[in-house]
């Protein structure tokens, strides 16, 4: 067990020696205990054992809510003989007798909850009593406040533990205790930007050791250890594939996520594969989408998807074979055997107004059946340096920390989505360096330091980076060559990021100018059935047509090319849903159940008559 030891075999080496050690980290956690025969302990427990077993004759175990646990600790004689630190009445105006009193203060003395007693009761045992004792201070993420911001009292607190380091450890190399350990301060904290920096900065006296998320090694022993409790309907002990698959599948979880993972097990009705209970663990689902998905369906992808998206047949091909890696589980298998990365990873650009969005939204409606779940940002709101901060989160002590991020938030909710970043290019550089971490391990901390995955999702960049340079004359060909051109100059020349192109690899799609006056037909026809349902919903009439082809054809004509489809919508507003508009205005009360024919009066332009039938 080699590898869980590594950060243990320090603090083991460090309490020998420093005057204090800032244990942060994965520190809520259980692990196996060495020195309580292989068992798992709490962290906490198994530091004290460490500590006791170094040679340490007294121990205090302190938080500021229980104070001194006297359940570990052991009693100090006589360690306030000057009398400066306040003691705890035995008599009280609210002293409800013997059969009440269950503190330990009762059994053992003042248990010292308050900083303002504790932190001079060190000072005076470390100077008055002798060596060998070890101080653990637990939950010290919530001694301190901001930092840069410290109030008088905990001021105090710092130039009290800064005394009780000097007198900590002898420095005399004469005396033949010299090797022998001294006292000691211990603290133990989740996040160790909770400690002020004055106290361990530059200071020699004082270590920090990082409590790591489990390993693989750790997290195959735990399995292993607890295999009987695990009721899931794969033999994994005798299938090392299958085994190692779980191993791997578990990265990111404490020891503690998988005692209740395991227990979650326990609880089912019916036995699960371990894939369906790290869903219903993580997300609260046992199906995933993915697994839904058919390979007659995803055999229809280009159809359905070409219902929403016209003209750009080459993209809608491109996202089929990324979909196609997905459902057979090959996404990202190239880096790395964990299939941590999200499942799909592409690049739109393009012209304005081409599809680029609608085939995102498209996308999103196939796979996870609902429009919804394409998740969309628009990176222009994302252009200052400190934008990531809306992202991922404030970090703690930060207006908005409570809130969380935007992005990070988004996949808690909904895991299973697409994520749409809108015009990227717009994004400040210190953005995109966030993204690749999502795109190489497929998770993310917020700033409340909660690990958030991206493992099931389709991440999508969009941009208009050259649309503005690019000819709509050029052949799709060259279209193409030329956008992937500008893309590559943008991330490399202007920002420097080649890693986040390497990241996105070969899944850069360009889209094609829409030149063809029956792609822009089809997209009128498709927009309008919005138009048609609505009024249909709404005033209870039908609209009708009279040469429907002719009159989408007129329409699709007056269209510019450069303009894509954003282009047609606005020639639509202008020449058919504007008047349509004000012809049931003006009739709004007479309308009901009765048709609205629309008939052109030009077979080549787009000038419409209405009439109520």
């Amino acid at each position: 067990m080699a590898e869980m030891n590594i950060w243990l075999e320090r603090f083991n080496r460090d309490i020998g020696y420093k005057s204090s050690v800032i244990v942060f980290g994965n520190t809520s956690d259980i692990m196996l205990n060495p020195k309580n025969f292989g068992k798992y302990d709490k962290v906490i427990d198994t530091l004290i054992a460490y500590v006791r077993d170094k040679g340490y004759k007294q121990i205090v175990k302190w938080d500021r809510v229980d104070g001194i646990d006297y359940s570990v600790s052991d009693e100090i004689i006589n360690a306030n003989p000057d009398n400066n630190v306040p003691q705890q009445s035995n008599n009280s105006d609210y002293d409800l007798g013997e059969d009440f009193d269950v503190s330990s203060t009762a059994q053992y003395g003042n248990t010292y909850k308050n900083p303002d007693e504790f932190f001079p009761y060190m000072l005076s045992v470390i100077k008055n009593g002798s060596n060998k004792t070890a101080f653990v201070l637990d939950y010290s993420d919530y001694l301190f406040g901001n930092a840069n911001s410290l109030s008088e009292k905990e001021r105090y607190y710092l130039t009290t533990l800064g005394k009780i380091l000097e007198s900590s450890q002898s420095y005399n190399m004469l005396k033949s205790d010299f090797a022998s350990v001294g006292n000691i301060v211990i603290i133990v904290a989740k996040n160790n930007a909770m400690i002020p920096p004055a106290f361990y900065l530059n200071n020699s006296m004082v270590s920090s050791v990082n409590v790591p998320m489990p390993g693989h090694h750790e997290r195959e022993h735990f399995i292993e250890f607890n295999m009987a409790c695990l009721n899931i309907s794969q033999n994994i002990m005798a299938d090392k594939n299958a085994k190692d698959d779980l191993i791997d599948a578990l990265d990111g979880f404490t020891l503690r996520d998988i005692a209740q993972m395991i227990k979650l097990s326990r609880q089912m009705p019916e036995k699960l594969s371990f894939e369906k209970l790290i869903n219903l663990f993580k997300y609260g689902e046992k199906v995933s989408p993915w697994e839904e998905l058919s390979k007659d369906k995803v055999e229809r992808i280009e159809e359905e998807l070409s219902k929403r998206v016209k003209g750009q047949d080459e993209a809608i091909s491109k996202v089929k074979d990324v979909i196609i890696r997905a459902y057979t589980g090959f996404s990202g298998l190239q880096h790395s055997s964990k299939q941590k990365k999200p499942k799909g990873i592409l690049f739109f650009v393009g012209p304005t107004g081409v599809g680029k969005t609608e085939l995102a939204k498209s996308l999103a409606a196939f796979v996870f059946g609902d429009e919804n779940a394409c998740i969309r940002f628009d990176m222009s709101e994302y252009n200052h340096e400190h934008s990531d901060q809306r992202l991922v989160g404030a970090p703690p002590g930060y207006v908005g920390y409570e809130a969380g991020g935007q992005l990070t938030n988004a996949v808690k909710e909904k895991p299973f989505c697409v994520l749409l970043f809108d015009e990227i290019e717009k994004a400040h550089g210190r953005i995109l360096d966030k993204f690749l971490q999502i795109l190489e391990d497929g998770r993310l901390t917020d700033g409340k330091g909660e690990t958030v995955y991206f493992s099931e999702t389709i991440i999508i960049f969009t941009s208009n980076i050259g649309a503005a340079e690019v000819s709509a004359d050029l052949s799709p060909k060259e279209v193409k060559k030329l956008f992937v051109k500008k893309v590559q100059e943008h991330f490399i020349t202007k920002l420097g990021r080649p890693e986040l192109l390497n990241r996105i690899g070969d899944n850069i799609v360009a889209f094609n100018f829409i030149d063809d006056p029956e792609v822009f037909t089809k997209i009128a026809k498709l927009k309008f059935k919005t138009i048609e349902e609505f009024v249909k919903e709404r005033y209870g009439a039908k609209i009708v047509f009279e040469k429907e082809d002719a009159i989408f054809m007129a329409i699709g004509k007056k269209a510019e090319k450069k303009d894509g489809g954003r282009g047609l919508l606005n020639v639509m507003e202008s020449v058919i849903i504007n008047p349509l508009s004000e012809f049931i205005f003006e009739r709004s009360n007479m309308i009901r159940n009765r048709q609205i024919v629309i008939k052109p009066l030009f077979l080549d332009k787009p000038e419409f008559d209405f009439e109520l039938r």
